[in-house]
């Protein structure tokens, strides 16, 4: 039987060959392609994992909640430790004579196995598995959550490659649509973009992005800023309404005057139903005034509160579940913008052109596995679609050495003047405007400041409210004489009997 100290040395040994085992992974491998590197941080994991599965035993050994292990150091350090170590030698020589053939396989020959398993092709495409579509954690494969986007009722139809690029934008889809099927999406979307990520980043903690997802979530929720989702002015008024002062109103035709909403709220306030026309609800409401008690048939009842917190908790959920797709698709953009080209490029060729090309990225990936050469890049230079730097002419063409700042996103960073033009319309800027209040046109086109929006928006709006029809002022009317005169002047006139 192993030892309490045995088993703590055995911990500890493997340990250590473990962490060297990860620094001779990270020196020996030369990831030249997509599936390399993916291979390599898959077996960093399994490291990772095994690492982590010894650190938990040996802290549980060292805990010694039973106490076995200070017996066991009691025995061996007091005075009788001469007789202790020769009975332990005794109980060896006696397991042994039982079990003549039993050979006991060293640590290191166990890491050696291991190490060499990680050549093994047949091993590796076990551990981690792509589709076709995908290309060994080049693309995504979304065909299926498009087909179940296109078929919600309600929703706009649209091809492939504006799903790809538009399926986070969830704030633009109608609240009113966000219904149990468009739920049911949500979390075959989620589904899928959770079980990329593991295979595509599996050194990324996952849960650690959720949980910050979920608290940024509940803080843009009970702030009324979450997107999608906005607080609604009469949030409260349509919840417990708001209290209406009687005392000014002397018939129930002036109560009329204030409008179908104000009296709802004012209803809703007193506990009283909110329904039937205008006039209905100024009479209901006018014969509360002076009393405490009411009529009991004109009491609301007391479901309705019940069914507007159930649906402020299902609007709740779905804005957690929207909060995870923003976050997850935040993590695969890169892998989204490749996606978009990769379609583009397909939906470009030929059927024939399509087989050749298979043809070459087949030998491609071959020629990938047969060469261990890394590529020459001193000036960190963004890799192209066969994975090699793309030349510094090309780069410097595109503008991707010009970094653009959006204090709007957020003092966001784009590359490139085609990454900075682009963002304007994406959801990140689309959200930073909406938390501004500003509706996101055209005419903030290249506006980066906050500042500089508010300013603009301010000046839009003074223009609008210039630009409006004033009836009072501009609609025309005729005396008996024909004199032309406008709405105002011509009440005034009406009323002194100078018409």
């Amino acid at each position: 039987m192993e030892t309490i100290l045995e088993q703590q040395r055995r911990y500890h040994e493997e340990r250590e060959r473990l962490v060297k085992a990860m620094v001779d992974e990270l020196l020996a491998s030369k990831p030249n392609s997509t599936k390399d590197a993916v291979f390599t941080d898959h077996r960093l994991h399994l490291l990772l994992q095994l690492h982590h599965n010894a650190t938990g035993a040996l802290k549980e050994l060292y805990e010694d909640k039973d106490g076995v292990r200070k017996a066991e150091v009691q025995a061996l350090s007091g005075p009788n430790e001469f007789s202790e170590f020769y009975a332990r030698l005794k109980q060896i020589k006696e397991f042994y004579k039982k079990h003549p053939n039993e050979i006991s396989v060293p640590l290191s020959v166990e890491f050696e196995e291991l190490t060499k398993s990680y050549g093994n092709q047949d091993d590796m495409n076990t551990l981690v598995e792509f589709t076709d579509e995908e290309g060994f954690g080049k693309y995504l494969d979304l065909h299926e959550c498009f087909d179940k986007y296109i078929n919600i009722r309600g929703i706009e139809k649209i091809d492939y490659i504006t799903y790809l690029m538009t399926f986070d934008h969830l704030f633009d889809i109608s609240r009113d649509r966000k219904n149990t099927e468009y739920k049911k999406y949500l979390e075959m979307l989620l589904e899928y973009l959770n079980g990329y990520v593991a295979r595509v980043k599996p050194l990324l903690d996952i849960d650690a992005e959720m949980e910050s997802a979920s608290k940024e979530f509940l803080r843009d929720w009970d702030s009324g800023t979450f997107p999608g989702w906005p607080k609604e002015t009469e949030s409260a008024l349509t919840s417990v309404g708001a209290h209406l002062d009687l005392s000014a109103f002397s018939s129930w035709e002036e109560l009329a005057s204030l409008g179908l909403d104000r009296l709802k709220s004012a209803l809703m306030a007193l506990g009283l139903k909110c329904g039937g026309t205008l006039e209905e609800r100024a009479q209901r409401l006018f014969s509360t005034k002076g009393k405490q008690n009411f009529d009991p048939t004109m009491l609301a009842k007391k479901g309705r509160s019940k069914q507007t917190s159930n649906a402020f908790a299902r609007h709740r959920e779905i804005g957690y579940l929207e909060a995870q797709v923003y976050r997850l698709a935040d993590i695969v953009s890169e892998q989204r913008n490749a996606t978009k080209e990769n379609v583009q490029r397909k939906q470009a060729r030929t059927e024939g052109e399509r087989e050749d090309s298979d043809a070459e990225a087949s030998d491609s990936e071959n020629e990938d596995d047969d060469t261990d050469e890394v590529p020459y890049n001193p000036k960190n230079l963004p890799l192209g679609w066969d994975g090699k730097p793309i030349p510094y002419w090309l780069y410097k063409l595109h503008g991707l050495n010009i970094s653009y700042h959006c204090e709007i996103c957020g003092n966001y960073t784009y590359k490139g003047p085609k990454a900075f033009q682009r963002h304007f319309a994406e959801w990140r800027h689309a959200h930073g405007m909406r938390c501004l209040g500003i509706p996101n046109t055209a005419h903030f086109a290249n506006v980066t400041q906050i500042e500089d929006a508010i300013t603009l928006w301010e000046k839009l709006k003074s223009q609008k409210q210039q630009e409006r029809w004033i009836p009072d002022q501009e609609e025309e009317y005729e005396d008996s004489q024909g004199n032309v005169v406008n709405k105002k002047t011509y009440e005034d006139l009406k009323r002194q009997g100078l018409l």
